[in-house]
């Protein structure tokens, strides 16, 4: 952003070096990275089993799935371009999924035998989680023993299941034996269909200690009735459509505004301007991303990398748009000054911890950034949107007092305004903070999945809210005046804002209707005073 005369080629070289940068970095990265990106289709590279009570086991993921339309599985199904059963089925799809134990483990078994070790598949519905292992029977044990075998519960060397009686099968059991002395162990192509809406885990689960060390490779595939896309996050692909229908209304209602007025057009109309395109850009690249993802299962590299880009640079231009307007940029004075410095260096720091956050969440498996890991990068965003908050808090007061001592009433009240209006944004904001604390904490294990997406659909609804009022404000008008900064009113020099240059000494004489504007004394008021 350019906010003043005195450092105005200096920030336009320094802008366009950094933009230059960033997306320089962004299409080496898409030049350089993979073409696809997993999300619904969970990939597994040499993954080790974990110790847990009696048993080795590996999550192999945890996704939000709606029942099949078609309660009973077609015996032949349409399928893809990739041999995927589709017709409205909801599945979960086991592909080249391949068990390879210790080599010294398995020289010891006997060549002949038929099975010399199983791996066990569960998958279990998250309600259905307490039939499972160690929640049977009060017992620690995930894997029977002698003893719960004796009393006929369950087999040694199996996971402990108790089945559903209301849902036969389930929790679902999926077994792949070791053969004589090989190394490895093949899983069949299977797919396992969906009857019953809710969140499924999927865990392999190894009982016998001789096969300590057993690492999985393959994939699983996930998918939904209506597409690939986790139950979770499907409602945001609607919801991102209709963002960018609301941003393209905006655009085209301020574009109007924008003509009709362009004669008394100032600087801060521009970046409004910057803001709303932005958020447009935005929200239709997440619901291409979004769109791509339900029809592939995989997240398109180049469209993810400029989607989160683009919502990091939004975010960054929001700030700043809040921030310059809170020090009255454009009405108590031309120019930032000194500060300009300070606010475009926060406005960078900020956009380099948003979109690191923002990659790492989407550039990867849905469920694959770990509690710890994610705060890392939280942390740093939170604390700098804390930082925004009390220094637009602290401009405000400022820009209210100054007001009050030049007793500029027009003025004074569209302050007020502002103020009330990211007072309310930022208690709703706690509120909500507080209400997201409550649901992840009383919701360890995703059973409230359906409605998770309000989450983050609520900071884009507030955003553009907030936005909307801005533009309500800050509209372009015929008479400038009610916002326009007053020449004399500050000892700091700057660009006139009333005008697209700064207008020269020679051309004040053909210019004097501008210049009414500027002192509040266009005719037009003068006349409606006249008739008070």
């Amino acid at each position: 952003m350019l906010f003043g005369r005195t450092v105005r080629c200096d920030l336009l070289a320094m802008n366009t070096n950094k933009i230059g940068l960033v997306f320089g970095v962004l299409l080496l990265l898409s030049a350089v990275g993979e073409n696809r990106v997993r999300a619904s289709i969970h990939e597994y590279t040499n993954e080790a089993f974990n110790p847990r009570f009696n048993s080795f086991f590996f999550h192999g993921g945890s996704e939000g799935l709606y029942a099949s339309k078609n309660l009973e599985p077609p015996k032949t199904s349409p399928t893809d371009d990739n041999g995927k059963p589709l017709n409205g089925n909801s599945f979960i799809r086991f592909e080249s999924i391949t068990f390879k134990r210790p080599k010294e483990i398995a020289e010891k078994q006997n060549e002949m035998q038929q099975s010399t070790g199983v791996v066990e598949a569960l998958i279990v519905e998250v309600k259905d989680s307490d039939k499972i292992g160690r929640a049977y029977m009060n017992s620690n044990a995930i894997c029977c023993n002698p003893t719960l075998s004796k009393e006929g519960f369950c087999k040694v060397g199996e996971v402990i299941i108790r089945e559903d009686p209301e849902n036969p099968g389930w929790p679902k059991r999926l077994q792949t034996s070791f053969e004589g002395n090989s190394e490895e162990a093949k899983m069949e192509l299977q797919t396992i269909y969906i009857n019953k809406t809710g969140m499924y885990y999927l865990y392999f689960v190894v009982c016998d200690p001789q096969l300590k060390g057993t690492l999985i490779t393959g994939r699983t595939v996930w998918r939904n009735p209506e597409g690939y896309l986790p139950g979770k996050m499907a409602p945001l692909m609607t919801f991102y459509g209709l963002m960018s229908l609301a941003y393209l209304v905006l655009g085209l209602l301020w574009f109007l505004r924008f003509v009709q007025h362009w004669k008394d057009i100032i600087q801060l109309h521009y970046q409004i301007t910057a803001v709303i395109s932005l958020g447009m850009c935005e929200m239709a690249l997440w619901y291409f991303e979004y769109a791509n993802l339900n029809a592939t299962g995989s997240r398109p590299f180049g469209i993810t990398l400029w989607a989160v880009t683009f919502s990091a640079i939004k975010k960054t231009f929001s700030r700043l748009l809040l921030l310059v307007v809170s020090m009255g940029y454009g009405v108590t004075r031309p120019t930032l000054g000194g500060i300009t410095a300070k606010v475009v260096l926060l406005g960078f720091v900020y956009f380099l911890a948003s979109e690191a956050l923002e990659l790492v969440e989407h550039l990867g498996n849905i469920n694959d950034l770990s509690g710890k890991a994610r705060l890392y990068l939280v942390l740093p965003v939170a604390l700098l949107d804390a930082f925004f908050i009390v220094w637009i808090f602290s401009s405000l007061s400022k820009t209210l007092e100054k007001l009050q001592i030049r007793r500029s009433m027009a003025k004074l009240e569209l302050y007020r305004k502002f103020t009330n209006a990211l007072a309310v944004s930022v208690l709703l904001s706690v509120a909500w903070i507080g209400y997201e604390l409550y649901f992840n904490a009383s919701d360890p294990l995703s059973e409230l999945w359906r409605r998770a997406w309000i989450i983050t659909a609520f900071w884009t609804l507030l955003s553009f809210t907030l936005l909307v009022f801005i533009c309500i404000l800050l509209s372009p008008s015929h008479n400038p005046t009610r916002y326009a900064y007053e020449t004399g009113d500050d000892d700091e020099e700057g660009l006139s804002l009333t005008g697209v240059g700064v207008i020269a000494a020679g051309e004040l004489g053909s210019k004097v209707d501008r210049k009414d504007h500027v002192f509040g004394l266009a005719v037009e008021d003068l006349e409606e005073d006249k008739r008070e």
